[in-house]
């Protein structure tokens, strides 16, 4: 399969890695590392074991790389309003459009440029980190659970989650990629924007009792507004919020993405993570006030303009 990953941060370095190192053929639309890469290829240092891709077929451009079976998102959505122009070259008639990126709100926009047919999403559980340039570190965990974004079963995504599974990618399908999208966001919304905010890791935030309440607090009211989206079945809050905590524990010193990109001075991803979930949550006639409170600290000093929440 012929694979073109648009992102080539932690995440998309990684699965593409995987996805090569598998027999497919990967290119990567690579930025800052284009040189390193390209010079000396990709080193992987996972807890699964470390390996090398000597040679990459890394381009400056979209056009380079040309019509491609599988696109593969990871690009941080605050770059969204580049996506549909990257993704274009891309696309032929058979392609199918894979995004991973954080939040809510990706595979609507990929549609309405594209064709809900085309659009397929997803979210990574991933604990990655870039290194120095041409290196990728995964920590923990990688596993995707993806589905169509029509909610429809259908053998296209049962063969991606194939792929990922032969690649050494732990994947599984969903019918409800809503449901699938907001359970993300129940670990996103207080460890990227705790974490990003105090400077601390989620090792940090959850061994101190009164911050580890104060995520399980934003946790239950992220799946309280998540059970007002239409979900085929609802979010028990209780059993899953004591579900991401015990998943999270083990995180010895992890640094989410936001936090990393807060201490490098890079713009944050907010609208996908913040803006659009408490927008969603306040059309279905919920509100998550501490989730709001997070959002407008984590503005200040951003350099843009916060989108102002509508009542509906």
């Amino acid at each position: 399969m012929r694979i073109g990953v648009i992102g080539a941060g932690a995440l998309g370095l990684f699965y593409g890695a995987m996805l090569q190192r598998a027999g497919h053929d990967v290119r990567f639309l690579l930025r800052s590392d284009f040189e390193a890469i390209n010079a000396r290829g990709l080193k992987v240092f996972s807890i699964d074991g470390d390996f090398e891709l000597p040679t990459i077929k890394g381009y400056r451009t979209s056009a380079e790389i040309g019509p491609v079976d599988l696109v593969l998102i990871g690009l941080k959505t605050f770059a969204n309003q580049q996506l549909i122009e990257l993704v274009r070259p891309l696309v032929g008639r058979e392609t199918a459009i894979l995004t991973l990126q954080n939040g809510v709100g990706n595979e609507d926009l990929l549609a309405a440029a594209f064709g809900e047919d085309k659009v397929l999403g997803g979210v990574a559980f991933l604990c990655s980190n870039r290194g120095e340039p041409g290196e990728v570190h995964h920590l923990g965990e990688g596993r995707i659970h993806l589905g169509e974004w029509t909610n429809q079963p259908s053998i296209r995504s049962q063969q991606l989650a194939a792929h990922f599974k032969a690649a050494g990618v732990a994947c599984e399908t969903s019918d409800d990629l809503i449901r699938t999208r907001w359970e993300k966001l129940v670990w996103n919304i207080p460890f990227n924007g705790l974490c990003a905010l105090t400077g601390k890791t989620v090792t940090e935030l959850l061994q101190h009792p009164p911050t580890r309440q104060l995520i399980a607090s934003m946790m239950h009211e992220v799946i309280r507004a998540a059970n007002q989206q239409g979900l085929k079945i609802a979010i028990e809050a209780e059993p899953f919020v004591e579900h991401m905590l015990a998943f999270s524990d083990p995180m010895t010193g992890y640094r989410p993405s936001m936090m990393i990109d807060r201490l490098e001075g890079r713009q944050l991803e907010l609208e996908a993570i913040y803006a659009i979930p408490l927008q969603r949550a306040l059309t279905a006639g919920t509100q998550m006030p501490q989730v709001d409170m997070l959002y407008r600290l984590l503005s200040v000093g951003e350099q843009f303009q916060s989108p102002r929440l509508r009542t509906p």
